[in-house]
């Protein structure tokens, strides 16, 4: 893309408006992507604020082999995940077992799809009114913040912030078949807290 190579020369020479730029297009969500791991809001912000320094010092070595916005938010992510763990807090892929029961999978639409790995047959019983409040918006947010963090990340960025599967395992460092197990694995306990509320 010429406009991201355009704003890396520019950081690369120091130009305080791009890295301005950059800031505003990014991080608030680097700062609610590194909650994920991190118990407490201002050591979101601490390792925010790590990740800016860590790309002032590092972008003459980015080597634009993935999207500026992916280097970015793996190094955001790698420092979260330190943070976390030395928190105590962290559950690195212990998130992959456990036995809780499989969507099947025809209840998502397919690769082909316009909405890929969204859901083709909802939940049943959603009244459309009950589904625009307010309070069901909420049964979501805390069952996505109720699951491990690997998991909220992964759902997060995928179904929230509307990232590509690509995106997701570039920035997380995960195998294409961990981001789709944990993908499943969160919209599974997100469906499942959805289904237990409206009924």
């Amino acid at each position: 893309m010429n406009d991201e190579h355009a704003l890396v020369a520019a950081l690369r020479n120091g130009e305080e408006a791009a890295f301005r730029k950059l800031v505003e297009m990014y991080h608030a969500m680097l700062v609610r992507v590194a909650r994920m791991y991190v118990s407490t809001q201002a050591v979101a912000e601490e390792v925010a604020a790590e990740t800016w320094l860590a790309v002032v010092e590092g972008i003459h070595r980015f080597e634009e082999r993935s999207s500026l916005k992916t280097w970015i938010f793996r190094i955001l992510t790698n420092r979260a995940k330190t943070r976390g763990i030395r928190e105590g807090r962290s559950l690195p892929f212990s998130s992959l077992e456990g036995d809780e029961p499989a969507v099947e999978p025809d209840r998502f639409h397919s690769g082909d799809h316009p909405w890929p790995g969204h859901w083709a047959a909802p939940p049943q019983g959603f009244p459309e009114e009950r589904l625009l409040a307010g309070e069901t918006r909420e049964v979501i947010e805390n069952a996505i913040a109720a699951l491990p963090p690997t998991q909220r990340a992964v759902i997060t960025l995928r179904d929230v912030e509307g990232w590509s599967a690509e995106e997701v395992c570039n920035a997380l460092t995960l195998t294409e078949t961990n981001q789709r197990v944990l993908l499943h694995r969160a919209r599974s306990a997100v469906r499942r807290a959805l289904e237990e509320y409206l009924t």
